[in-house]
Order: C-alpha cells, then sequence, then structure tokens
C-alpha cells in the first residue's frame, strides 16, 4: 500500500469520525442518559482499544492492509447500528465494537506508515499523513455542524457510515492495484 493511498483512505476515515463524534453527546442525551454516562461510554470504547491492541499487536505485521478494512467496516455497522439503539446496554456494547476497531485502525495506519518508509527519512511522509488527516478532521466538524442543522443525528450516523465504506474501499483499492503489479 503507497504512503498515497494510506493517506487518502484515512482522510476518508477521519472525515467520517470526525463529522459524527462531536454530536454524539446530542444523541446520548436523546436516550435520555446523562452526561456521566457519556464518560463511561467513552472509558468503555477506550479501555476496549486498549485491550485489543494487546490481542492485536502479534498479528499486525503480515495482516496491516487487511486490519484497516475490517476496522473501517466494523466502524461502518456500528454508525449504522446506532440510530437504532433504545438502550445504554446497547451503546456499551457498540462502544466495545468501536474501540476494537479503533485499535485495529490506529495501529494498521502506522504499521502501514513505517513499511512504507525508511529509517531516517519518516519524518516527511509522517508529516504530510498528519496535515492531511487533521486537515479532514477539522473539515469534518464543520461539515457535520452544517449538516446536523439541515439532517438528523439519524442521517449524519448513516453519512458516517458511507465514509467508513469509502475508507475500506480506498484501502482496498490501494491493496488490489499493488498486488496486480
Amino acid at each position: 500500500m503507497s504512503i498515497q493511498w494510506l493517506v487518502r483512505s484515512q482522510s476518508i476515515v477521519t472525515l467520517a469520525s470526525g463529522m459524527i463524534y462531536p454530536y454524539y453527546l446530542l444523541f446520548l442525551k436523546n436516550l435520555g442518559n446523562s452526561f456521566s454516562k457519556y464518560g463511561l461510554a467513552f472509558a468503555v470504547f477506550t479501555i476496549s482499544s486498549a485491550a485489543a491492541s494487546q490481542w492485536l499487536a502479534p498479528r499486525l505485521d503480515q495482516h496491516a492492509k487487511q486490519w484497516l478494512i475490517v476496522s473501517s467496516l466494523g466502524m461502518a455497522v456500528a454508525m449504522i447500528a446506532f440510530p437504532w439503539v433504545l438502550s445504554y446496554i446497547w451503546v456499551l456494547i457498540l462502544q466495545m465494537v468501536m474501540g476494537l476497531c479503533n485499535a485495529m485502525q490506529r495501529m494498521s495506519e502506522r504499521t502501514l506508515l513505517a513499511d512504507n518508509t525508511l529509517p531516517g527519512q519518516r519524518g516527511q511522509a509522517m508529516g504530510n499523513y498528519h496535515f492531511w488527516t487533521s486537515a479532514a478532521s477539522g473539515f469534518a466538524v464543520i461539515l457535520g455542524g452544517v449538516l446536523i442543522d439541515w439532517l438528523t443525528i439519524d442521517v449524519l450516523f448513516y453519512l458516517s457510515a458511507a465514509l467508513y465504506v469509502g475508507g475500506a474501499w480506498a484501502v482496498g483499492r490501494s491493496t488490489s492495484s499493488v498486488e496486480t503489479k
């Protein structure tokens, strides 16, 4: 996978996550839950991500591209499921799934960055990667804010899911184009 395709795919994924996460609080408040429950849900996300990283670590070197695709598709499924959630326990279950996907995504992107750069020459590629994914994140928050004024939060979840699928497609496209050469 080339650095350019990694930047493209992960900029799309960052756009997907940045578009919905700032407005996630609104979703929880609509379920009648409190900010303390939001804190617990986010803790479940981060702790499950940490735990998953220990299981994923020995498997990354050979399967980073595949984990990157699975993580985007898993997040898409979670985004599609959220508007249908009626109880807090399902929020926690989805947070665990999202934590697993987050670990797959973060660890895979770093592995692929390292695989496609040479020691002592990684700075430029990492700077480019950070610039584009951070710019996508900032744009996503603005876009999400504009869209949520016109659409429902459910539609924002579905748009986010579509972007996650787009990120998986970009990784898959890169994988298949590299393998055919």
